[in-house]
């Protein structure tokens, strides 16, 4: 009975370390408002969609907040998006 518990306990922190060691999958994008052409980053782990509804996705997904502002900063550079 010992060694089922040891053997158990050993299985859980193999899984715990490897949940543990396993990389966020959070998502970035970019938004961007209809009526004031203002653009936002948008984390994709939010359960919910942006509100109010006025909005369209001005990018593809990225994995860092950083790559997701080097987007930003494209876009109104390019005068894509305002602010």
């Amino acid at each position: 009975m010992r060694r089922m518990s040891v053997l158990c306990a050993a299985i859980g922190l193999a899984v715990t370390a490897f949940v543990a060691a396993s990389p966020a999958e959070a998502g970035y994008h970019l938004i961007r408002w209809q009526d004031s052409g203002i653009c936002q980053i948008w984390d994709e782990s939010i359960p919910t969609t942006p509100w109010p509804a006025g909005y369209h996705r001005a990018s593809v997904t990225v994995a860092t907040f950083l790559d997701a502002l080097a987007i930003k900063e494209d876009a109104l550079k390019h005068g894509h998006c305002k602010w």
